[in-house]
């Protein structure tokens, strides 16, 4: 299996799920801190965690971020590339 990600340094968005052990809204505070104020208000938040748009490539940097505010992390799912149209 090829995808490719791990060498992607575009610009390119994908829609990225993490699931977490929130706590207090931690979570969502250092995602919401992560993303731009206006991409914030596109945090979509499901029952175990968070959904947004974000280049591939900004994927490990909130994995740190979550890290040392020791948020667990169960799963983090890469979807689909999102259009220009939807940026």
């Amino acid at each position: 299996m090829k995808s490719g990600t791990p060498s992607d340094y575009s610009e390119d968005m994908y829609k990225v799920y993490f699931e977490v052990g929130e706590w207090e809204g931690t979570a969502l505070g250092i995602i919401e801190s992560f993303v731009s104020n206006s991409h914030s208000k596109n945090i979509i938040h499901l029952e175990f965690g968070y959904e947004l748009a974000m280049p591939i490539q900004c994927v490990p940097d909130v994995v740190r971020l979550l890290n040392e505010k020791n948020i667990a992390i169960y799963q983090i799912v890469r979807g689909e590339k999102i259009e220009a149209a939807w940026r």
